[in-house]
């Protein structure tokens, strides 16, 4: 019975991460493939169009290349053109040494809008020397150079240097704890990009995969950073349990409210991708919201685990519901903190929009009604939610734990 905790822990570990990792279950290739093709069919009779104009666009798009390339000289600053009384074009005339893709090593003309869709009001910064591009280069038939514009600033260096600013600072201040939040941070970003969005892509149902994905992150990325001890079965199971009630509770309320999961334009794109899947738009807000909650969850049930599991190793004679008691006090402390965090998340992303709904003077029945609003609305506070109740879940864990394995050597590593 000693070692009954640690064995149920590494046995739904193993589960999640095998669930996680193995091929036919993530990419779904057998499951639901009925289920897919006849609805593949339905969009193939019915959309035949809009395949055939996708695959033209798709091979539009596979034959531009874009070069690298870098600012020589400003042959002229600011060229500006009345295009009527309120739309001008403003270009920068640049000369340009291509550093990388076709014509690499050849220099060219190109030019640089400056205002933002032709307005006269906002502009962009202009290009010095020294300054890298990305080119549209229009050839001609002889494949030659005929015209340059800049499509893109390069600031991929500067992300690189903020993401190795980041490593360091990690490895300064934690030191070991730091390398293992890098380890843990790789593993949640590799399951999200090599697991998660391939498999609905490939049109596995993006709930179940989802909570697998979830599940096994906060298991593992827990396991790395604190070990196998008490505080991180605790932090495990009211982490686990936060997310799942704010997935619930995002799910019923989307299902009443009738939340259609195409709220946005990157959701309305997704039909049209030159993809045969058929996907589960309500399925996908409920997979945001729970992988948007994970961090915030993680971060409560953690701290809460870690505080009760000092005090009881300070006051082994501590009564459990003095020690529950505690982590609700230590909880408390962090919820609106926490509430705060993710609702002003979602505000920060959306402040655009909010801008633009008071400049129009939107009336307020109108904006809560729109699908895109309210399921912003849902993300936030079901994330709320899910944060308060990972609270109360991981005191109890917390307490039933310390209490029944607090002399257990045995499962402490």
């Amino acid at each position: 019975m000693r070692i009954t905790l640690r064995t149920t822990v590494c046995f739904l570990v193993v589960v999640c991460v095998f669930m996680s990792f193995s091929p036919r279950i993530v990419f779904g290739e057998e499951e639901n493939l009925d289920y897919t093709n006849e609805q593949l069919e339905v969009v193939d009779e019915d959309l035949g169009y809009v395949d055939e104009s996708l695959n033209q666009d798709k091979n539009v798009e596979d034959e531009i290349q874009y070069s690298r390339a870098k600012v020589t000289k400003v042959l002229v600053e600011s060229n500006k053109t009345n295009l009527n009384e309120d739309i001008e074009s403003n270009t920068q005339l640049l000369e340009m040494l291509i550093i990388k893709g076709p014509h690499k090593g050849e220099k060219v003309n190109a030019e640089y809008e400056l205002n933002y869709n032709f307005s006269n009001k906002y502009t962009s910064i202009p290009l010095k020397v020294g300054d890298e591009a990305l080119l549209f280069i229009e050839e001609n038939a002889a494949g030659e150079i005929e015209t340059a514009y800049v499509a893109e600033i390069v600031r991929d260096k500067y992300l690189l240097y903020l993401i190795i600013g980041f490593i360091a600072l990690l490895l300064l201040v934690g030191r070991w704890k730091g390398l293992k939040a890098i380890i843990s941070l790789v593993i949640t970003i590799f399951s999200v990009l090599k697991i998660l969005l391939p498999a609905i892509l490939n049109g596995w149902d993006p709930v179940i995969i989802s909570v697998l994905i979830c599940i096994g992150v906060i298991g593992i990325s827990m396991l790395i950073i604190s070990g196998f001890n008490r505080k991180t079965y605790s932090a495990i199971i009211g982490t686990v349990g936060g997310v799942i009630v704010a997935g619930v509770i995002a799910l019923l309320i989307g299902t009443l409210a009738k939340l259609t999961g195409l709220g946005n334009e990157e959701a309305n794109m997704l039909m049209f991708i030159p993809h045969d899947v058929y996907f589960d738009f309500k399925g996908l807000l409920f997979a945001g919201i729970i992988i948007g909650t994970m961090g915030a969850t993680m971060d409560v049930g953690m701290s809460i685990a870690s505080a009760m599991n000092e005090i009881k190793e300070n006051s082994p004679q501590i009564k459990k519901t003095d020690l529950i008691k505690a982590g609700m006090n230590v909880g408390k402390d962090t919820m609106a903190t926490m509430a705060n965090t993710l609702i002003l998340a979602y505000v920060g992303g959306s402040l655009h929009l909010l801008l633009l709904l008071l400049a129009y003077e939107t009336s307020f029945s109108h904006i809560i009604n729109w699908d895109m609003i309210a399921s912003e609305i849902l993300r936030a506070i079901a994330g709320s939610i899910g944060i308060i109740f990972t609270i109360p879940i991981t005191a109890l864990a917390s307490g039933f734990i310390e209490e029944r394995f607090s002399r257990d050597k045995s499962i402490q590593i």
